[in-house]
């Protein structure tokens, strides 16, 4: 059986990741089984620069917020703004403080400098504006697709002035209050007058859709995709501000329902652009149905990456990343009989496992699932190995 499971694993390189494949994929999803650690971090980052030098990939999208990642995005096609600034307004969930996050960042647009459009490397975020506190207020997206509009269409064909909009979000304090996470009676997601903004939201997406030839025809096409940004982010971060309002069991179910969702549309446009790397947590990006407990009770709902290999098949990749150790975190050594004590008896440090063969090796000898002492780590489920194309294995996590 060893030898079995040894056939199976390859160095860590995107042509061995490739070989795993029947194609290159439209978009090639690495989860991670943690968030904030650098060592995984500057792995993808390796992968991603294979995968631009000999796989021809232009598109990188993390797991952060999509509208501050347009700041990333300007940055390294056009040089806008500075390194530092780049780092503390253009990432979410404190991404920015990360050293990895800042090579990349510095790579890329060391990468774009001289080089013609067709040519340029694109940065996205694919997660909304949502925090584990709460989510952002609707105005910056459901403003700007408005100004958008406004500039260009008939001011007859709008739903609204941009004056009704802003009196009806009001303050933004009220949309990010973090008690409603927890107080549902907190959130104003169905308060007066919200109703009205996502009916208001809804007419102006239908009226960016309605207008696409002239649009198309008197604008960039880079214009027309941040629009359809704005008009995606304003209508799902309604719906998540409404579902937050509600006191029903299916509230938590839906609130991550509604994320993973915003997700997917987010990852199914970059797939216009070609090629493209998405990196995120293993659980947003698997193929199956994703599950937590939150507040000692399970959640289960279908995540991004499911959603999304639901329309591209096989155009859509998934591979995951699976840990030895990470000691400072108090996770140690795996028992041998989970899928990461198989994979931590291997002599190599790191290496890329075939998946599926893998599955075939244990037959029906199924691994336990190990069971991690760190909330913030979530070990592979050992029913998902054939749901993968494969498995990066990092043997030990030092503390970056």
């Amino acid at each position: 059986m060893a030898t079995d499971i040894k056939d199976t694993a390859h160095a860590v390189e995107a042509a061995a990741v490739m070989r795993l494949l029947p194609s290159r994929p439209r978009l090639l999803a690495l989860g991670e089984p943690t968030h904030g650690e650098d060592t995984l971090l500057d792995l993808r980052n390796e992968l991603f620069r294979q995968l631009v030098e000999q796989e021809g990939y232009r598109t990188i999208a993390i797991e952060s917020d999509c509208m501050t990642g347009l700041v990333v995005d300007d940055y390294v096609t056009s040089g806008t703004g500075t390194l530092d600034e780049v780092m503390e307004h253009g990432f979410s969930h404190g991404w920015g403080v990360s050293a990895a996050n800042r090579e990349l960042v510095r790579w890329m647009r060391s990468y774009n400098d001289g080089r013609p459009a067709s040519e340029l490397l694109r940065f996205a975020g694919f997660d909304g504006p949502l925090e584990i506190t709460g989510a952002a207020s609707p105005r910056q997206a459901l403003t700007a697709l408005h100004g958008y509009l406004a500039a260009r269409v008939d001011a007859d064909l709008l739903p609204c002035t941009a004056e009704t909009l802003d009196r009806l979000l009001g303050t933004d304090d009220r949309w990010i209050d973090p008690a409603a996470m927890m107080a549902p009676a907190q959130s104003v997601g169905r308060s007066a007058g919200t109703g009205e903004l996502r009916l208001l939201a809804d007419d102006l997406v239908a009226l960016l859709d309605e207008q696409m030839p002239h649009l198309l025809a008197t604008t960039s096409r880079e214009e027309w995709d941040r629009a359809c940004l704005y008009g995606r982010t304003a209508t799902g971060l309604l719906r998540y501000h409404y579902w937050m309002a509600d006191t029903s069991p299916a509230r938590m179910t839906r609130l991550v329902g509604v994320r993973d969702q915003m997700m997917a549309r987010n990852i199914l446009a970059l797939a216009a652009r070609g090629p493209a790397l998405v990196h995120g947590h293993n659980s947003h990006l698997q193929r199956r149905r994703s599950t937590m407990r939150m507040g000692g009770k399970p959640l289960e709902w279908w995540g991004a990456g499911a959603l999304v290999n639901a329309q591209l098949r096989e155009e859509y990749a998934f591979v995951a990343t699976a840990l030895g150790t990470i000691r400072h975190q108090g996770v140690d050594a795996p028992p041998p009989d989970t899928v990461e004590g198989l994979l931590y008896a291997l002599p190599e440090d790191r290496c890329v496992v075939d998946a599926p063969r893998l599955a075939t090796a244990l037959g029906d000898m199924l691994p336990a699932h190990r069971v991690s002492p760190w909330f913030g780590y979530a070990p592979l489920d050992p029913a998902h190995l054939a749901d993968s194309d494969g498995i990066v294995f990092v043997k030990d996590v030092p503390q970056s």
